[in-house]
Formats: C-alpha cells, sequence, structure tokens
C-alpha cells in the first residue's frame, strides 16, 4: 500500500495530513448512531422485533446524514466557514454505510433468504423505491473518491453526484411509506429537505451564491407555512378530513409542537446564525514580514 493510499484511511485528517478537529468531531457525530444503539442494547434485545428496531435505527440515521450531506453548501455560506466542504464526503460515504446496514439488517431479519429478500425488493412498491435509493447512494459511494473525479472528469462527475437530490426524494417517499402511523418526524425532515432545495433554488435563481437574511427569513417562514399545508393534506387524504380541521389544531400546543413550527424554528435558528456572522468583524489577513521570513 502506497503512503497517499494508506493517508486516505486516515479520515481524522485533512488533506495535507494535519489533525483536523472537524474531521474528527464529523467521525465522532457518524459512530454516535452506534454508540447509542450499544447503550440501548438492553432495550433494543427486550424489543419485540430487535432486528426491525435496528433496521428503522440504521434507515434513521441513513436518512440523517444524507439530509446533513445536503446541508454542507447552504451552511458553509450562511457561517461563513469554507471548510465544512472538507466533511462533505465523510457525511455522505457515511450515508450510505448505514443505508447499506439498513438493507443487510432487513436481509437477516429474512434469516438470509435471498430469494425472499430479492422477491421482496421487486414486488413490493415502498421497498423498490427504497432499493433505487440504495442503488443510486452506492454509485455516488464508489465514485467519491478522487481517483474517480479524475476518471470521470470534472463536469461529468458533478453531473452524476446531482443525483443526490432525487435519491434525498426516493429515500424521503420510502420513509413516509414505511413510517404507520405518527406521520410527524417523516414531516418534519421533509420540510428540512425542502428548505435546503428551495435554498438552492433562491441562490440558483438570484444567480448569488449567498442569500440575504431577509431571504433566508422569507424562506423559513414560506417552507414552514408549506409544512403545515402538507402535513394538513396528507392527514386529510390518510383519514379522509378536512385538512382545514387538521390546520386548527396548529396553535393546540397541548397536543403537541407541529412539524411546520420545528421547521420554523430551525429556520430561525439559521437566519440568526446568518445575521451574526454577517456582523462578525472580518479577521484581517495575516501579512508576512521580512524579518519573519
Amino acid at each position: 500500500m502506497t503512503l497517499e493510499a494508506k493517508a486516505s484511511w486516515h479520515v481524522w485528517r485533512d488533506r495535507r495530513g494535519r489533525l483536523s478537529p472537524l474531521r474528527i468531531a464529523t467521525l465522532a457525530l457518524l459512530l454516535l448512531p452506534v454508540a447509542k444503539a450499544l447503550f440501548d442494547a438492553g432495550d433494543i434485545a427486550h424489543g419485540a422485533r430487535p432486528l426491525n428496531d435496528l433496521i428503522h435505527r440504521a434507515g434513521f440515521w441513513a436518512l440523517v446524514f444524507l439530509g446533513l450531506t445536503l446541508a454542507v453548501t447552504p451552511l458553509r455560506r450562511i457561517a461563513r466557514y469554507g471548510n465544512l466542504i472538507d466533511v462533505r464526503r465523510m457525511l455522505g460515504v457515511g450515508a450510505f454505510i448505514y443505508i447499506a446496514a439498513h438493507l443487510t439488517l432487513y436481509v437477516a431479519d429474512l434469516k438470509f433468504d435471498f430469494a425472499k429478500a430479492a422477491y421482496e425488493l421487486t414486488h413490493r412498491v415502498y421497498l423498490i423505491v427504497g432499493g433505487v435509493a440504495w442503488i443510486g447512494l452506492a454509485v455516488l459511494a464508489v465514485t467519491s473518491t478522487d481517483g474517480m473525479v479524475k476518471r470521470i472528469g470534472g463536469l461529468r462527475w458533478r453531473r452524476l453526484h446531482q443525483a443526490i437530490y432525487l435519491i434525498a426524494l426516493l429515500a424521503l417517499v420510502h420513509y413516509f411509506q414505511q413510517t404507520k402511523a405518527d406521520i410527524t418526524v417523516p414531516t418534519f425532515v421533509a420540510g428540512l429537505f425542502t428548505w435546503l432545495i428551495v435554498y438552492r433554488v433562491l441562490a440558483w435563481w438570484q444567480d448569488r451564491s449567498e442569500l440575504s437574511t431577509l431571504s433566508l427569513l422569507a424562506l423559513s417562514v414560506v417552507v414552514s407555512i408549506l409544512t403545515f399545508a402538507g402535513e394538513a393534506i396528507g392527514i386529510g387524504i390518510a383519514f379522509h378530513v378536512s385538512p382545514l380541521r387538521v390546520l386548527e389544531t396548529v396553535f393546540d400546543f397541548d397536543a403537541g409542537i407541529r412539524p411546520g413550527w420545528q421547521v420554523l424554528a430551525a429556520g430561525l435558528v439559521v437566519v440568526m446564525i446568518d445575521f451574526i456572522r454577517a456582523r462578525w468583524p472580518a479577521r484581517a489577513p495575516r501579512v508576512r514580514t521580512a524579518a519573519a521570513e
């Protein structure tokens, strides 16, 4: 193994080979679900379906890390912290590892009956949707290396990796389809994904790399309204009630905080970060003197 290949496995180091606090923190974040599963091992083992619990955990965290991967570009601009781009690949590969664990655990739950697993994955709609998302994320993970970028070409590589938006949509659809009762969390996640996509559309439409604080505020309000509306329509269709009746419970906080409010709160946190960072005194560049040289 060459030194360059060996260094590529040192994910806690940056491209210059130095220890990276950001990469170490990201690695810790990626391992957090494993640590939590080990901490909850007793409860999982005594549950009705331990493997099913792990399947859902792995799938959920795959979706979380997929969302964080998409969040890197907006957050590095809003927080004025360009180094975030250094961990986007780690988050993307982490998302694939968890979705691979999700599929592996599903096959294990079928007692490794591969014929049955193949049948299920090709005949049940929500599994077909999830399987396509898995294949797409696998392709992106395999082609995420610097060597593949050079082999494919920068432009083709970027076009290929734009498939992450479709993959995220399929993963969301799969998440909704396999949720049996309470869709609060899937709706909240869908609201966050909508925010991330609309941010990109606005940045492209305005031909700007950064949106103003006012634009971010408007984006957060509009997406939260869409989340309220989407949840009301979804519940209305599922339970054959008027969406307006669902919307009447928006301010009934005793019944729980609706996903629309949660999306708005997350958006306001981002707005506050942008407001503070926009007024943060710029760091003066270090000037090297002749004596220092």
